[in-house]
């Protein structure tokens, strides 16, 4: 299933029924996980890990060092989980020294053409990135979070579970779960309550996820005060709980 034009490297390590089309390089200390398929023209450098059942597409660059000015070589690292679909012309660099020394990226994602994932950052599982996306060093995406077509993301941001950017949104700060976001720089547009339902929150989950957002967005409570409005629901739901240790975690403040 290796073409005859690929070049792998010796100590490559190939799993079983793994597809490597015509002109792709497979470089050294990378590892490829069963049934995955990859085009032609991709490269892929080490060390990389890429789990099971993974689509690259032509052009991809996965693996390679970041552009960190400060990166000197280390031996860091990539890892990819199950599942991913990596359409064309996607880059995803390795990590750095100065953070934890590798990018991670979950299962089950869809990253559309041309997006870009920097050194250092982790993505979390089930989440689309459309065309043009690209994630800065150290960013952090949850579970379910949908990027629209040319979002930008500022370093050392993070994106909560189940947010939604709308198309060329600029992300300077922390978006919290549940959230929509549109605008450059980027604000909250109200919840994202289709993902919601499609993922099956219950109409009660929702009531409480939306008291949240209106207790921190539109009632210009400080965040101490939505933190003591906010305390008995968080008690009794986990995503409120979820929504307020995020809010109350943010490095770099959340968008407002």
């Amino acid at each position: 299933m290796i073409d005859k034009l690929a070049f792998v490297h010796p100590t490559a390590k190939i799993g079983n029924n793994v597809t490597i089309g015509p002109w792709t390089y497979i470089g050294e200390n990378v590892e490829i996980g069963d049934d995955t398929w990859i085009n032609s023209h991709v490269v892929v450098k080490g060390p990389t890990v890429i789990g099971k059942g993974n689509r690259i597409f032509q052009f991809a660059s996965v693996g390679e060092e970041c552009q960190d000015k400060k990166y000197a070589g280390e031996q860091t690292r990539l890892i990819i989980g199950d599942n991913n679909i990596i359409r064309e012309s996607v880059t995803i660099h390795r990590g750095t020294t100065q953070d934890k020394g590798e990018t991670r990226i979950g299962s089950n994602n869809l990253l559309m053409a041309y997006v870009h994932i920097a050194h250092d950052c982790v993505v979390g599982d089930n989440v689309i990135m459309a065309n043009n996306a690209s994630i800065a060093g150290h960013v952090h995406v949850g579970d379910w979070v949908i990027l629209g077509g040319m979002t930008g993301v500022h370093q050392f941001v993070h994106i909560g579970d189940h947010a939604f950017t709308a198309g060329a949104s600029l992300i300077l700060q922390d978006v919290p779960p549940f959230v929509m976001a549109a605008g450059s720089p980027a604000v909250p547009r109200g919840l994202n309550l289709e993902g919601l339902k499609r993922r099956g929150f219950t109409k009660e989950s929702q009531r409480a996820i939306f008291n949240a957002y209106k207790a921190v967005f539109r009632k210009s409570l400080t965040i101490e005060e939505a933190n003591a409005e906010l305390a008995e629901s968080a008690e009794k739901d986990v995503n409120v709980k979820a929504f307020v240790d995020f809010v109350n975690h943010s490095a770099r403040g959340i968008i407002r």
